[in-house]
């Protein structure tokens, strides 16, 4: 398993924005991750006292980055930073993430890569219950 500081080093996101806190499990099609941080009243999406569920979104896109940061430290290679571009087939289940008691689990699959971008598949879970899924892409700077 990995912490989030590891995590941290592997991803432009830094601080309370390092939303993910654990790796799981990984392997070069996918990454799984655990996070409670949805619960911190200083939470730096928080808008009004709550989490809103678009919110999973960040954490869909911050769980491809930390699979490509895995993916390129195994290889030897520099991480390459990349700007999401696109979200696409999202659906949320829920309407707030900052209630939730336990962790977040998120599993975010690689459907294609290549020198220029990648496109995943996220579905993020609470207790064994998909709260929300989809696609996004990436393209790399």
């Amino acid at each position: 398993m990995m912490a989030r500081e590891d995590i941290a080093r592997l991803i432009p996101h830094q601080g309370a924005m390092c939303l993910w806190e654990e790796v799981i499990e990984w392997d070069g099609e996918h990454v799984r991750l655990h996070s409670h941080g949805h619960r911190d009243p200083a939470h730096p999406l928080r808008h009004g006292g709550r989490l809103h569920a678009v919110h999973l979104c960040e954490y869909g896109a911050q769980a491809m980055a930390v699979h490509g940061g895995l993916l390129a430290q195994a290889a030897g290679e520099p991480v390459r930073p990349g700007m999401l571009v696109s979200l696409r087939g999202v659906e949320l289940m829920i309407d707030r993430i900052d209630q939730l008691a336990g962790a977040l689990e998120v599993e975010a699959r690689c459907l294609i890569a290549d020198a220029t971008g990648s496109q995943y598949q996220f579905a993020i879970q609470h207790r064994g219950v998909e709260i929300a899924r989809g696609r996004a892409a990436v393209l790399y700077r």
